[in-house]
C-alpha cells in the first residue's frame, strides 16, 4: 500500500484552523500599551451573576483586549501569561423541567468586525460547551441546568476591542416539522468486505451514482469502491469490487498519499473523480469507465486552499458569454477552503484542467470552513458553511463561480458540524444543518437563497437531540432526504468521560417541499457509535474515528443511499462499549416512497369498514370495504380472522383507483357468547405492491349476548 503524508487523514485527528490577520497598530489607528509579558485587559464587569426563571438576562463587559490568544487552535484554550482570558462566573438556578421550554443562550459579541472572540462554558474545570468559529457573535445554546459555570471569554483576534456577553433563558422554539402521512421508508446495511483494502478507515466517505451504468461508488480514504446492486433479490444483493486510481491504471498520483479524500460523480455523464487533498491542492484522477481506467486531473484551481476540499458539478449557466470555450458539456468545480477564506474554481473540460480559484467570502463574513459544493439545473452554484455573521448560510454564484454572494439562515445558530445543500429539479433549495442547539433542521428556498422558510426540527418526532454530519440530497422538485448520525441523548456529546449517548444513521423525507417530513432510523439495530463524538480535530482522542462527514446519492429510481463509516462493530452492537472503528458501510432504501414520484407504485389497499351482522339464529355474516387509495386498479383477496382464527379468504376482487367493494362472508355464530375480535387484511400475501404495506389490516370487537 503507498505511503500516507505524515498527516495521515485517518490516523492524526485534525482540527480545523481559523487564521490571525496580520494587521498594524498603525493601520488600526490604535495605540498599544503592553505592561511586562501581559496583555492589558480590564478584568469582566460584573464578575458574576445568578440567573434564574425571574431574574431576567445577565449582561456583562471585558477589556479592551490587544494581544491576540489563538492558542484554541491547538487545544483547550491557554490562559497562562502571555495569553489572557475573561472569566465570568454564572450561577444557573432554575426548577426542575425548566429545559422541557427553556435553553440557557450565552452571547458574546463586539464592535470592531473585523476582530473576533470565542466563548467557552466550562462546568467543574471541564469545557461542556463552546462557539469558536468565526462569528460576531458567538452564541452557545445549551440545556438550562442548575450549577455554577465559568463563562470563558478568549480574546482570539482581538484588535484592542472589548465585548459585551448575555446569558439569558429562551423559550425553545416550537418548530417541530409537521409529520407526513407518507409510509415509513426502510433501509438495509451493506457493509464492504473487511478484506478490502481500507474497509476499516472510511472516515469522512463520499458516494457518487453514475445512472448510465446503476453503478455506485464509495470513497474510503485512498480507495475507491464500485458498488452494483441486484434489486432482482429482496433485499437487494450488493457487490463491491476495488477500483482504486494508481499508476497501473493510468493515474500515477491515484491512492498514493491524502490529507483529505473527497468523491465526486456527475450522475448524467457518469466521469468520476477521486481527489486527495495534498496541502496545496489535491491529487485527483478522473474515469469514464468505471473505475477501469483513470486519467490525472490537475486537482483544482490556483490559488486553492489548503484544507477541506469539495467536487461537484452540473451544467453550465447558459447566459454565460465564456460557454464558447467549453470543450466538456458539463461544469465541474473545486472548492477548498483556505483558513481566512475559500476558493473555488471552474473546469470547463470536464475536470481535466482548472481556472483560477475565486475567493468566494474572507474571513470577515464567515468561518473558513465549509461544506460540499452543489450545482443546480440552471448552473447555479451553491456552497454552505456553518458560520456567516451569526448563523449557518449558504453563498451561491449564479455566474458560473465568477461572483458569490452569502446567504443567511436567518433562525439558525452557528453549528457544530458543515451543512449540507440539495437543489430539486426545478430549483427548490434545501438547507440541512444540525443547529447550534443541536437539533437537526432544515430550511427551504424557492428564490436560490435569497429568502427561507419552513425551517423545521426534522427530529423532533424522534427525540432527537444532537446531530453531526448532516448530508442533503434532492430529486423530484418537492421531494429531498436529509440524513445525518444522531442520538436521543442531550449535552455535551464531545465528553468522552461523561456523554453516554448512542448513535444511529437517520434519514428525514419530505414529499411535498418541505411541508412535512418524515423521519427514520437508518441503522435501528447497528448503532454507529457509543458514547462520544470529538469534532474538535487535534485535541480529540479515539472517538474522532468518524473524522468529518458522511455523505449520500440516490439510484437510478431515486432510492436514498447514504455513506457512512460504522464506529461500532463486532461486540459493540449487542454490547456496550464502542470499539471506534471506521468501517465503510452503505444504508440503501428498500421500501417507502422515492424521490422520484414517476416510480411511486400506483395502488394502495387498505380495509376502511368492518361491519358483522349477528343473527339470531346464529346465521350472521361480516361485510368489509376494500378501498384503493392509490390511482391504478389492483386485484387482491380479503382475508377475514375471528379471535386470530382462520374464517375465511375470498377470491381476488379487483378495485379501481380510488374506487372501494365491499365483500362478505358468512359467520356461525351458534352457540358463542362473550367478546370476539373480528380481523379482516386486504392482499394478505402482500401481492399487489403498494406505496404503504401497512395499512391492510383492520380489526373490530364484537360482543355477543
Amino acid at each position: 500500500m503507498p505511503t500516507p503524508l505524515v498527516l495521515d487523514v485517518m490516523r492524526t485527528p485534525r482540527r480545523r484552523f481559523r487564521a490571525i490577520a496580520v494587521i498594524s497598530a498603525g493601520a488600526l489607528g490604535l495605540t498599544l500599551a503592553v505592561s511586562g509579558a501581559n496583555d492589558i485587559a480590564t478584568g469582566s464587569a460584573p464578575s458574576s451573576g445568578t440567573l434564574t426563571t425571574a431574574s431576567g438576562a445577565k449582561t456583562w463587559t471585558g477589556g479592551p483586549f490587544v494581544a491576540p490568544n489563538p492558542s484554541g487552535n491547538v487545544g483547550d484554550p491557554d490562559c497562562t501569561a502571555p495569553n489572557s482570558c475573561d472569566d465570568y462566573a454564572l450561577t444557573v438556578s432554575t426548577p426542575a423541567g425548566t429545559g422541557d421550554t427553556k435553553n440557557l443562550k450565552i452571547s458574546v459579541k463586539w464592535d470592531n468586525t473585523a476582530a473576533d472572540f470565542d466563548v467557552y462554558v466550562l462546568k467543574a474545570g471541564a469545557i461542556v460547551a463552546s462557539a469558536a468559529s468565526s462569528s460576531d457573535p458567538e452564541t452557545v445554546v445549551m440545556a438550562p441546568t442548575s450549577g455554577v459555570y465559568t463563562v470563558r471569554v478568549v480574546p482570539f483576534l482581538p484588535l484592542g476591542s472589548s465585548y459585551t456577553a448575555t446569558a439569558s433563558l429562551v423559550t425553545k422554539p416550537n418548530d417541530g416539522a409537521p409529520g407526513s402521512t407518507a409510509p415509513a421508508p426502510n433501509f438495509t446495511d451493506y457493509g464492504a468486505p473487511s478484506t478490502m483494502s481500507n474497509a476499516h478507515s472510511a472516515g469522512e466517505p463520499s458516494i457518487g451514482y453514475d445512472a448510465k451504468t446503476g453503478s455506485s461508488f464509495y470513497q474510503s480514504y485512498l480507495s475507491t469502491y464500485r458498488v452494483r446492486f441486484d434489486d432482482s433479490v429482496t433485499p437487494a444483493r450488493a457487490t463491491w469490487t476495488d477500483v482504486s486510481a494508481s499508476a497501473t491504471n493510468g493515474c500515477p498520483q491515484g491512492g498514493t498519499q491524502s490529507l483529505d479524500p473527497i468523491l465526486y460523480t456527475d450522475r448524467a455523464t457518469g466521469r468520476t473523480f477521486e481527489s486527495q487533498l495534498s496541502g496545496v491542492d489535491s491529487l485527483t484522477c478522473y474515469t469514464d469507465d468505471q473505475g477501469k481506467t483513470w486519467s490525472p486531473s490537475q486537482g483544482g484551481g490556483i490559488p486553492s486552499g489548503v484544507d477541506h476540499q469539495t467536487f461537484g458539478g452540473g451544467p453550465f449557466v447558459k447566459s454565460d458569454p465564456l460557454n464558447v470555450a467549453n470543450t466538456y458539456p458539463r461544469a465541474v468545480y473545486y472548492c477548498s477552503q483556505d483558513i481566512a477564506t475559500a476558493f473555488c474554481a471552474l473546469s470547463r473540460n470536464g475536470g481535466v484542467t482548472f481556472g483560477a480559484g475565486i475567493p468566494v467570502y474572507s474571513l470577515m463574513d464567515c468561518g473558513g470552513l465549509h461544506g460540499h459544493v452543489q450545482v443546480a439545473a440552471d448552473g447555479t452554484v451553491y456552497l454552505p458553511n456553518k458560520s456567516c455573521d451569526g448563523h449557518q448560510a449558504v453563498v451561491s454564484s449564479t455566474d458560473d463561480g465568477q461572483n458569490w454572494t452569502i446567504h443567511p439562515v436567518p433562525n439558525s445558530i452557528p453549528g457544530d458540524s458543515d451543512p449540507a445543500a440539495a437543489v430539486g429539479s426545478n430549483g427548490t433549495l434545501y438547507f440541512g444543518y444540525g443547529n447550534g442547539d443541536g437539533r437537526a433542521h432544515v430550511a427551504v428556498s424557492h428564490d436560490k437563497g435569497a429568502t427561507f422558510s419552513r425551517d423545521f426540527n426534522v427530529g423532533s418526532a424522534l427525540g432527537i437531540k444532537n446531530v453531526v454530519f448532516p448530508t442533503m440530497i434532492a430529486g423530484d422538485d418537492n421531494r429531498a432526504a436529509f440524513s445525518f448520525i444522531g442520538t436521543t441523548t442531550g449535552g455535551n456529546y464531545q465528553d468522552a468521560a461523561n456523554f453516554h449517548g448512542v448513535w444511529y444513521v437517520y434519514t428525514a423525507f419530505t414529499y411535498d417541499g418541505g411541508k412535512t417530513w418524515k423521519t427514520v432510523n437508518d441503522t435501528p439495530h447497528d448503532p454507529v457509535q457509543r458514547g462520544s463524538i470529538c469534532t474538535a480535530g487535534t485535541t480529540c482522542g479515539n472517538d474522532r474515528n468518524l473524522l468529518d462527514f458522511i455523505g449520500s446519492t440516490i439510484d437510478g429510481k431515486g432510492r436514498v443511499e447514504v455513506a457512512f463509516a460504522d464506529g461500532c462493530t463486532k461486540a459493540c452492537v449487542t454490547g456496550t462499549k464502542n470499539n471506534f472503528d471506521a468501517y465503510a458501510t452503505i444504508a440503501k432504501q428498500t421500501t417507502g416512497l422515492t424521490l422520484f414520484s414517476k416510480y411511486d407504485p400506483k395502488a394502495n389497499l387498505t380495509i376502511s369498514k368492518v361491519s358483522p351482522k349477528i343473527a339470531r339464529n346464529g346465521a350472521s355474516s361480516v361485510s368489509a370495504t376494500m378501498r384503493n387509495l392509490g390511482t391504478s386498479k389492483a386485484t387482491a383477496p380479503v382475508r377475514f380472522f375471528v379471535d386470530g382464527k382462520l374464517l375465511k379468504t375470498t377470491v381476488g376482487k379487483t378495485v379501481y383507483g380510488g374506487d372501494a367493494v365491499t365483500v362478505t362472508v358468512p359467520w356461525n355464530t351458534s352457540g358463542r357468547k362473550g367478546s370476539h375480535t373480528v380481523t379482516v387484511v386486504a392482499d394478505p400475501l402482500n401481492k399487489v405492491r403498494e406505496y404503504n404495506e401497512a395499512d391492510n389490516k383492520r380489526a373490530t370487537t364484537v360482543h355477543l349476548p
